[in-house]
C-alpha cells in the first residue's frame, strides 16, 4: 500500500528517540459506523464519534507545536497503525504502543468483539507485517482497532518525553478529552536498517 508523504507534517524534524507519541482523539469510527449501518450500535455512541469528528484539529495542532512536537500526522483512512508506520519510516524510528493507553470511542470495542468492521480494514490489515510481535499482539482486545479506518480522526505526534503530560494537560483543557500518550519513540535506526518491516513494538501491560 502505498502512502502519501504528506501525512508526515514535519520531515524536516523527524521523531528523536526517547519522545513520548501523543494521540489527541480516540479511535473507532470506522467500526462503530459499520455497526451503524446494521443499526447495531447504541445512539449515545454514535454521538459521541459524530462530536469528535466535528471537533477541529487546529488547537491541538497549535497546542503540540507548542509543546515542542518533532513530528505530526492526521490519523485517517489509514488507521492508527497505518500513519504511525509513515511516521516511523519517515524518522528512520523504532516505537512501541501501549495498547492500554490507546484512547477509544464508546462502543468501539464492542464493535469488533462482534466482529463489525469497516470494509477498509481488510486493506489495512496488511500493515501488520511492521508490528514486531503480532502473534502476542492478537491476545488484546484493542489490537484490531490499531487498523480502524478514521474518519476525521486526530494528530498523532511525537513530544520531549518532558513535556508529554503538560501537552496532554492542555490538550483536555481545549476539550480533546480523551488525549493521552500512547507510546514512545523507542530508538532512531542507522540508515541501513531503515527500510526494516517491524518498525513497531506492540506493549501489553
Amino acid at each position: 500500500m502505498r502512502m502519501p508523504r504528506r501525512m508526515c507534517a514535519c520531515p524536516a524534524h523527524p521523531a528523536a528517540s526517547g519522545q513520548a507519541l501523543l494521540l489527541s482523539k480516540p479511535l473507532g469510527t470506522g467500526a462503530l459506523f459499520a455497526a451503524h449501518m446494521r443499526r447495531a450500535v447504541a445512539g449515545p455512541h454514535v454521538a459521541s464519534a459524530l462530536k469528535g469528528m466535528l471537533t477541529s484539529n487546529d488547537a491541538a495542532a497549535k497546542c503540540l507545536l507548542r509543546h515542542g512536537a518533532t513530528s505530526c500526522t492526521d490519523v485517517t483512512g489509514f488507521g492508527l497503525l497505518g500513519h504511525l508506520v509513515e511516521m516511523a519510516k519517515a524518522s528512520n524510528a523504532r516505537v512501541a504502543v501501549r495498547l492500554d493507553a490507546v484512547p477509544l470511542l464508546p462502543g468501539a470495542l464492542e464493535c469488533v468483539q462482534r466482529g463489525i468492521f469497516s470494509s477498509l480494514q481488510p486493506a489495512n490489515l496488511r500493515l501488520k507485517r511492521a508490528v514486531s510481535n503480532e502473534a502476542a499482539a492478537l491476545s488484546h482486545p484493542a489490537y484490531p482497532l490499531l487498523f480502524d479506518p478514521q474518519t476525521a480522526g486526530g494528530l498523532l505526534a511525537s513530544v520531549p518525553a518532558a513535556q508529554a503530560q503538560a501537552c496532554v494537560a492542555e490538550l483536555r483543557r481545549l476539550g480533546y478529552e480523551a488525549a493521552a500518550v500512547v507510546g514512545e519513540v523507542t530508538e532512531v535506526l542507522p540508515d541501513e536498517a531503515a527500510c526494516a518491516l517491524s518498525l513497531v513494538d506492540i506493549v501489553l501491560d
